[in-house]
Formats: C-alpha cells, sequence, structure tokens
C-alpha cells in the first residue's frame, strides 16, 4: 500500500488544525508560530510538546496526533482526565549520522547544524575572494558538476558510472584554493569517505528541454535564481526554510513531488521562480499522462532578463526588449493581438530593509475572496467543459457528413479539433480522472465512436455543474449582501473593543494622571519646579451640535426608573443651562410641563423679578430647584475673549470629558453627511448637464451587482435618521448588529466611529448620576455657585487679574473640600469664536515627608529660624556697613535695643519681676512650605507689678464683658484687658 510521506502528514495535520479551529484563526497562527521557533531553534522538544498541549487543550485527538512530528524517543499520551503525559529518552545521545551525509557538527535540537554550518562556509568562500569572483563561480560549478553527476549516478540505478568522484572534487577544490589550507581543511568535513559506495544525488537529471537550455548558462542561472529567490521572500527566516526543503530533499527524506509540495508555500507567489524551479527540477505534474509538448518551452528565459534597464512605466512596470521572443499562443484571436498586453510586465520592487506589513485580512473580507474564488474556480470548469463541448460538436457534424470509410479513416490530433491541447486535456482530465489519457487516445485513433461517447459525457456534466451554479449563486448573493459593507470596515471590529477600554473611567483618569506625573519626573530630573498649566487642551469646534448631544442625554435620563424625579430635573438644569453657559452657548428650553410648573411657582411669589427663560429670582420658593439661576457663565455669552473657571472632582471630570468625545463625534458623522450630500449634488448636475441623464437612487454599482440592498432613507436625511437610530438602540427597539449595518450603510467606512454611542451615552449618565446625588459632587457645585457670586469663576481675559486673589480662595477651598481625591482646574476659553476645555490636574497632597533627611534638614533650619544667635558675623558685619533698613526704623530699634539693656539691668538687681511660659508650637508642611501652628499650643506673659498698676488705674467698679458667642474672634490685647477687669471686680 501507499505509505503517507512526511510532507502529506504534515499537510493532513495541519488541515486538521484548521478545521478544528475554523472560528478561532489565532489558535491556527498561534500553532504555525509555535513551529517556526521550533525549527529556528528558539525552543526545544519539550517546550514544543509543552506548548502544544496546552495550545490544543480539550482536543486530544490534535495532541496524539502531533506525536508523529516528534524525534524517536519522545512521546505524547492523553489520559483519561485529560492530563498530558510527555515522555522523553532517558539519555540524549547525538542521532547516527546517515551514509553518505557529510560528517560534521552533532545534531542539536534534532536540527541539522551542518546545514548552517555550510552555509557560513560558502559565505567564507564568497567572503575571501570578494575580489576574485571567478573562484566562486569555479568553486560552484564544481559541485554543481559533481551532484549533477550524483543524481545521474542515482537514478541510471547502476548503469552509470559517474564522470566526477570524490577524490577528483578534492582535487580540483585543492587546486582553485592552493595555499587556502583553512578552507581546504574545512571542505574535506562535507565529503564522505573516498571508499564509501554510497553517493549522495545532489540534483536532478536534466531531461527537459528547457532545463537543458537553461543548463547551458551554467552556475550563473542558478545562483541568480536563488538571489533572485532571496529577494523575493525578503525575510531571512523564511529564505532559510526554503533552503532547509532543498536539503532534506537532497538526504533522500522526502521525493521530488514532496519537495514541489514543500515549496509551494514559499514560491506560489511568484510563478517564474516556482515554474524555473520546477523545469530545474524535472518535475512534470502530468507524468502518468503520455508526453505531450510543453505548452511553454521557454520558460526561465525570462529570468536572463535584466530588467533594470528596460523602459519603465512607474514604478512597477518595465517593457520587454525587442529582443525578447515571445512565447507561442495558440487560441489568440485577431482581437487578442489587438487589445491584450505583450509588451508590459509587472516588476515590483521593494527594499530589504522595508518595514511595510500588509494589512491582515478580516473575517468578512475572507468571506468575499471565498465567495469570489469560489465563483471563479466553477467559471473556469464550466467554460472549460463548454469549449470541450463545442469543439467536439463540430468533430460530430463534420463526421456526420462523412462516409463509413472516410470516418474509420478520419483522425484528431492533440488539439482535438480545436486551438488548445491544453484546455480539452483538463476538461477530459477531470471527469474521466486516472482514465483520461485511455480516452485521449480513443479520441484520435477512433473519433468516430469515441466522440458522441464523450460529448454525451460532457453535456450531462454540464447540465449538472450549471444546476449547482444556480444553487451556489443564491448562496453567494446571500453572503455578499451579507458580509459586503461589513469587508470595506476595517476599523469598526477593533475601534469596538478598544473604544470600550478607553471610555472607562479608570482610563481617562490614567491618562491626565500619567500626563501629571511624566511632568514632575521631568521637572526631578531638570532640578526645576514643575511646569504649571493645563495637562489636557479639548476643542468644542460647532456650538449647535451640543443641542443633539444633549437632546440624547436626556432622552436616556428620562427613560431610567432608578433616578429620582428631582435628580432628573437636576440633570436637566446641568445639560440645558450649566454646560451651555459655560460652553457660552445658548440655554436650551426645558419641556412644557416643567416651564409651566415655573411659572406656577414664580406666582405665588408676589413681585418676584423675571430672569432669563422664566428662571425666578433668588427670593422665589423654587431656588432649591433651579441652580443655576444668574451665574456669572451666563452673562459672558456674548464675550469673545473670556473664560469660565471651574473647580470639579473625578465625577465631573470623567463627564465633562465624555461629553466633549460625544459631541466631538456627532459633529464627524455631521461632517460626513454634509460631505456626501454635497457629493451628490455634484454627481447628480454632472450627469445631467453632461451625460443628459437622471440617476436614480437604485443605479449604485453595489446594488445592481447585488452586493446591498437600496436604502430607503434619502441623503438629506441621512444626520437625522442616524439620531434616531440612537434614540431606538438606547430604549432596545433595534438590534446592535442591524444598527451597525444601517450605519455601515449610510456612512460606509466613516460609521465605526458612531458603533459604541449607545455605550458612550450610557456612561455619561451614569456620570450625571453622581453628579446630582453624591455628597462631594453637590459640594463641588455648590461651591461653584458660590464662588461665582464671588466674581471667582471667570470672566473676560483683560480683567483676569482683578480677580486673581478671588481666584485663589476660589483654589484652596477647592483643594480642601477635594482633599481625599483628585481637584481639576477645568477652564472654558472662548478666543476668535472658538471654544476650548482646558484641564490641569492640581497637586492637593500636603502630606509631611518622612525621610529621615528631609526632617533632619528641616529641624536644623527651624532651629536656626528661632535662635537669634544664629545669625554669622560676616552677615552682621555686612549688614553694620550696608544695612537695609529705613533710617526711621533704626533709630527705634536702637531705642528699643537701650530700653532692653536697661530692663534686663533692673531685672538682675531686683530679681525676677516677670512670670513667662513658652508652649506656642509651630509645623512646616514640607509639601506646600507653609508653617501650621500646633493647636492649643500657647505663650503667655505675666508681669508681677501688673496687678498693683490695674488697681491703681482702675479704681472704679466695673462690668464684665463676656462674648455668648463662641465663634467671635477676640484679639489678644481685648482678651487680656477682660481677664484684668475679671480679676479686679473679684469674680
Amino acid at each position: 500500500g501507499h505509505t503517507p510521506s512526511p510532507v502529506e502528514d504534515a499537510l493532513s495535520y495541519l488541515d486538521q488544525v484548521k478545521l478544528q479551529f475554523g472560528n478561532q484563526p489565532q489558535v491556527y497562527n498561534d500553532f504555525l508560530d509555535i513551529m517556526k521557533e521550533f525549527k529556528s531553534q528558539s525552543i526545544d522538544t519539550p517546550g514544543v510538546i509543552s506548548r502544544v498541549s496546552q495550545l490544543f487543550k480539550g482536543h486530544p485527538d490534535l495532541i496524539m496526533g502531533f506525536n508523529t512530528f516528534l524525534p524517536p524517543g519522545y512521546k505524547i499520551e492523553v489520559q483519561t482526565n485529560d492530563l498530558v503525559n510527555a515522555l522523553t529518552p532517558s539519555s540524549q545521545s547525538n542521532p547516527s549520522i546517515p551514509a553518505g551525509t557529510p560528517t560534521g557538527p552533532p545534531m542539536q535540537n534534532n536540527q541539522p547544524v551542518e546545514f548552517n554550518h555550510a552555509i557560513n562556509y560558502v559565505n567564507k568562500i564568497k567572503n575571501r575572494f570578494q575580489g576574485q569572483p571567478d573562484i566562486y563561480k569555479a568553486f560552484l560549478e564544481i559541485l554543481h558538476t559533481y551532484q549533477k553527476e550524483q543524481r545521474n549516478a542515482k537514478e541510471a540505478g547502476g548503469n552509470y558510472t559517474p564522470a566526477l568522484t570524490e577524490q577528483e572534487v578534492y582535487a580540483q577544490v585543492a587546486r582553485l584554493f592552493k595555499n587556502q589550507e583553512d578552507l581546504l581543511s574545512e571542505f574535506g568535513q562535507f565529503l564522505p569517505d573516498a571508499n564509501s559506495s554510497v553517493k549522495k544525488p545532489k540534483l536532478l537529471n536534466l531531461k527537459d528541454s528547457s532545463v537543458a537550455e537553461a543548463s547551458k548558462h551554467g552556475v550563473g542561472t542558478e545562483s541568480l535564481f536563488f538571489e533572485k529567490v532571496r529577494k523575493a521572500l525578503r525575510s531571512a527566516e523564511a529564505y532559510d526554510n526554503f533552503l532547509r526543503c532543498l536539503v532534506i530533499f537532497n538526504q533522500e527524506v522526502i521525493s521530488r513531488a514532496e519537495l514541489v509540495q514543500l515549496v509551494l508555500p514559499f514560491l506560489g507567489k511568484f510563478p517564474e521562480l516556482f515554474n524555473w524551479f520546477k523545469n530545474f527540477l524535472g518535475y512534470r505534474e502530468m507524468s502518468h499522462i503520455e508526453t505531450y509538448p510543453k505548452e511553454r518551452a521557454t520558460e526561465g528565459i525570462a529570468m536572463e532578463i535584466d530588467y533594470a534597464s528596460c523602459k519603465r512605466l512607474g514604478s512597477s512596470y518595465r517593457a520587454l526588449p525587442k529582443s525578447y521572443q515571445q512565447p507561442k499562443c495558440t487560441g489568440r484571436t485577431p482581437l487578442c493581438k489587438e487589445v491584450l498586453n505583450d509588451t508590459w510586465v509587472s516588476f515590483p520592487s521593494w527594499s530589504e530593509d522595508s518595514t511595510f506589513v500588509s494589512s491582515k485580512k478580516t473575517q468578512y473580507e475572507e468571506h468575499i475572496y471565498r465567495c469570489e474564488d469560489e465563483r471563479f474556480e466553477l467559471d473556469v470548469v464550466l467554460e472549460t467543459n463548454l469549449a470541450t463541448i463545442r469543439v467536439l460538436e463540430t468533430v460530430q457534424r463534420k463526421l456526420s457528413r462523412m462516409s463509413a470509410e472516410e470516418q474509420a479513416k478520419f483522425r484528431l490530433d492533440s488539439t482535438l479539433g480545436g486551438s488548445s491541447e491544453v484546455v480539452h486535456r483538463k476538461a477530459i482530465q477531470r471527469i474521466y480522472g486516472d482514465k483520461a489519457p485511455d480516452i485521449i487516445d480513443g479520441l484520435k485513433k477512433n473519433p468516430a465512436v469515441s466522440v458522441p461517447i464523450v460529448l454525451k459525457r460532457l453535456k450531462t456534466k454540464e447540465e449538472e455543474w450549471r444546476e449547482a451554479q444556480r444553487g451556489f449563486n443564491k448562496i453567494w448573493r446571500e453572503q455578499n449582501e451579507k458580509y459586503y459593507l461589513k469587508s470595506l470596515d476595517h476599523q469598526g471590529i477593533n475601534f469596538k473593543q478598544n473604544d470600550t477600554k478607553v471610555l472607562r473611567s479608570k482610563s481617562l483618569l490614567n491618562e491626565i494622571e500619567s500626563i501629571y506625573d511624566e511632568r514632575q519626573e521631568q521637572a526631578s530630573e531638570e532640578n526645576a519646579t514643575p511646569p504649571t498649566g493645563p495637562h489636557l487642551t479639548l476643542t468644542y469646534e460647532d456650538s449647535q451640535i451640543l443641542e443633539d448631544a444633549a437632546a440624547l442625554i436626556i432622552h436616556h435620563v428620562k427613560r431610567q426608573t432608578s433616578i429620582q424625579k428631582e435628580d432628573k430635573y437636576k440633570i436637566k438644569q446641568i445639560i440645558y443651562h450649566f454646560i451651555p453657559d459655560m460652553l457660552f452657548s445658548q440655554r436650551g428650553e426645558l419641556s412644557d410641563v416643567e416651564e409651566e410648573e415655573e411659572e406656577e411657582e414664580m406666582d405665588l411669589e408676589e413681585g418676584a423679578s423675571k430672569k432669563h427663560n422664566g428662571v425666578p429670582s433668588s427670593g422665589s420658593p423654587s431656588k432649591s430647584k433651579l441652580l443655576f439661576s444668574n451665574t456669572a457663565a451666563q452673562k459672558l455669552r456674548g464675550c469673545d475673549d473670556a473664560y469660565n473657571l471651574f473647580y470639579v472632582n473625578n465625577n465631573w471630570y470623567i463627564f465633562l470629558r465624555l461629553h466633549q468625545t460625544l459631541c466631538s463625534r456627532l459633529l464627524r458623522l455631521y461632517g460626513q453627511a454634509e460631505r456626501q450630500i454635497e457629493e451628490e449634488v455634484r454627481e447628480r448636475d454632472w450627469e445631467r448637464e453632461v451625460l443628459g441623464l437622471k440617476k436614480e437612487k437604485n443605479d449604485n454599482p453595489a446594488i445592481q451587482l447585488r452586493l446591498k440592498e437600496p436604502m430607503d432613507i434619502e441623503v438629506e436625511d441621512y444626520y437625522s435618521a442616524f439620531l434616531e437610530m440612537v434614540r431606538n438602540l438606547l430604549d432596545g427597539n433595534m438590534e446592535a448588529s442591524q444598527y451597525e449595518d444601517s450605519l455601515r450603510e449610510m456612512f460606509t467606512i466613516h460609521a465605526y466611529i458612531a458603533f459604541t454611542m449607545d455605550k458612550l451615552i450610557q456612561s455619561i449618565v451614569r456620570q450625571l448620576q453622581h453628579i446630582v446625588s453624591d455628597e462631594i459632587c453637590v459640594q463641588v457645585t455648590d461651591l461653584y455657585l458660590t464662588e461665582s457670586a464671588n466674581g471667582a469663576s471667570g470672566g473676560t481675559m483683560s480683567t483676569q487679574s482683578s480677580r486673581s486673589s478671588a481666584e485663589s480662595i476660589y483654589q484652596r477651598k477647592a483643594e480642601q473640600l477635594m482633599s481625599d481625591e483628585n481637584c481639576f482646574k477645568v477652564m472654558f476659553l472662548r478666543n476668535r469664536g472658538q471654544v476650548q476645555l482646558t484641564v490641569e490636574l492640581l497637586d492637593t497632597e500636603e502630606e509631611n515627608s518622612d525621610e529621615p533627611m528631609e526632617a533632619e534638614r528641616w529641624s536644623d533650619y527651624v532651629g536656626r529660624y528661632l535662635n537669634p544667635d544664629s545669625t554669622t558675623p560676616e552677615l552682621r558685619e555686612h549688614l553694620a556697613q550696608k544695612p537695609v533698613f529705613l533710617p526711621r526704623n533704626l533709630r527705634r530699634i536702637r531705642k528699643y535695643q537701650k530700653g532692653r539693656e536697661q530692663l534686663d539691668k533692673e531685672a538682675c538687681e531686683g530679681g525676677k519681676k516677670s512670670l513667662e511660659k513658652e508652649k506656642m508650637e509651630c509645623m512646616f508642611k514640607l509639601n506646600s512650605y507653609k508653617m501650621v501652628y500646633v493647636f492649643k499650643s500657647e505663650d503667655y506673659m505675666y508681669r508681677r507689678t501688673a496687678l498693683l498698676r490695674a488697681h491703681q488705674v482702675f479704681t472704679a467698679p466695673c462690668i464684665l464683658i463676656e462674648s455668648e458667642d463662641t465663634n467671635d474672634l477676640v484679639s489678644s490685647a481685648t482678651l487680656y484687658l477682660i481677664y484684668s477687669f475679671k480679676y479686679i471686680c473679684g469674680d
């Protein structure tokens, strides 16, 4: 029986893997990567077993099937509980080298190191004789001749004596490498013992005429072929694998046909190289059929054309030289000669260092390509069969007009009465298989008998295949309609996955925190103060898009049963009033019901003055409900060069980021819709004016080809229809897949930006719910409203300096309020009609450093600051010579110093007359350089004669003054007087 070759086993196993993981192409790609790493010796055999077992976990048939490719001594066993047991040889020894193989370094990881040794040796020769290329070419020619002789001897089966023995090869190389002992010694490692009876053939017998012709060019043609293969493959790893295929063929591990199958993935994309290679091998696909003249006997000649010197057309085409002999084509008609190109050939140009990577096809593109491939293959089969039917019908009509004697004498040539032998031979072979040579032979020798039989069989197959084609057309049409628009959308799949991560709260916070950390690190490296200014700058390009964003957000808020009615009203005020105010835009209108409620509440308050948009004054009972009745931002709507300031926490920051993202995406789709309207109008005008035609809506080529269904929506209504679809998606009235397909039909490849619109709006509503319900968020809003009344929340740029102190107070209060989380400084800037949102993350951490060096340094500083004797003599002398004080202050200081000296002298003479107690403590916050006094620490001084003097001064009774409000701030002098009063009155 037929024993499967290693190549067949490998192909069969790969087909099983691909079939098993058809829906998981990544598994198949990972398996190929493992094989590549194993082949490049990046991982050893146990490593391969471990990774393959893990990759195919749950598929014991695939794991067991991998045993076929393991080296001797290794085996994988799968137990009943899916546990994988790997058996390895107890001792690792060098494998025996097959007879006829060059003796060289031992095998490592069951990969032939000798092959890499040979490549390095050839490169060494090439570099050694770089200035003498003739020596290198002569060396290759010696090897080529020896390999050819060995192959001839092998195929002749002992009836052929090689003209070149190993001893003669060694002698020729010795003469060539004279005075190069190292090269000659190393070359001896690659030749087996001269007495060995087994000679290893290295090349095939050149039987084919085209190959024989190519062999006349000698080594130059072969070296040119390998050079072109190396450039075509571009990857050094792929080229090495291609050479390894040749090595295992030379070692007689695989046959000629198996070698062609192995190199097909490498050379299949390059027909000229692949055909030259097959011709050089003497390989013929139809070897079991009788010998036919080759269709293109001149293949391989094109390899000799120097395209670099040919006439160019652009960067990818070259003109064939006039001396080039065109291949013979038997099926050409005058029309073919007139319209087909025989001069210009495609000449791809690339750089070996190019980093270009072709984009990977999506699964939808694969579906479209597969449909097209299947359609093409079936068309080829049908047309080939039909052409053969027409030829045989012509022969049958011709036979019907002949007599019996003429029919008996009538013979057909190799073309079977047509113009091409290849087409008809393939058609008959497809039906009759291995019997095709006998059928063709019968058609040639006895057409009168065989033509009607063969013709009937061909027509029967024609009907079967046409019927099958009608069924396939229905399937292909459905698949094309289903996948056509998706196949064009390259960004949709990745965008949905990435956008979900990008819009997470954690991602948005990490983004600005990473920018903040980078600034801090850069400043610390440069020993500089961290720069201030916004970390993020976002743009609102069109204020009108705010209305669409607000409508979508409120639409979803109204349908949330988890949000209370009062919170919904607060959210509407934020969306319709606060955000437009901050962005210098027109306020939105509240619903009729809410406006009526406001009017009723305003009527209850007599004399209440009305504000903008029906918002009552601060004296209205609805003050608790109306948040943004009279803010500074509302008054700046008409100003151009102005700004609004808002200090926010995490929830407000995330909401503002998401809101800006929503507006930018709506604007992109709106712009795309406008561009499509302009293109539609321009195309209609051109067709009407130039062609005199009126284009219908269903005249689109994709619709005509049944690749997609006609749209019921006009181009002018695309944007409004998109907004309605988003509402339906949020309400659950529309499937996500239907929503995406409809968007693709309208906005084609630009639709992907709106695929996650529902997720974005839902995230915004969640943040709004936090803003109106969480305590810290409510306090942030209240603080803004309070500071807005104090003029600290923004204004015109020209008057910014007048508000700096108020804004600083606002910032300090905000930092104190948000001490447990991030504090962001958000500014809405309007300049020349353009609105920008800037965000700066503030440093609110004021914790003391626990580092010993920092504590010691500050302790030393505080000690010198408190000690009056720490001033250096040099500084005192400098101040005495050139004082930096005003003369009047110096006079006072000197007078005070004299009085102090007198008091000290009296104290020494009369004993201590005062009592002092120092318990005042202070702390320095190292991060902010602020000095803070410790709570419940104080200093006081009591003079012993104070009581006597008080009696002398205050002789009249006095009234005790007490403060009932413990929060009143009383100066130290006032407290001292009160204390004196109480003491004197005997309280």
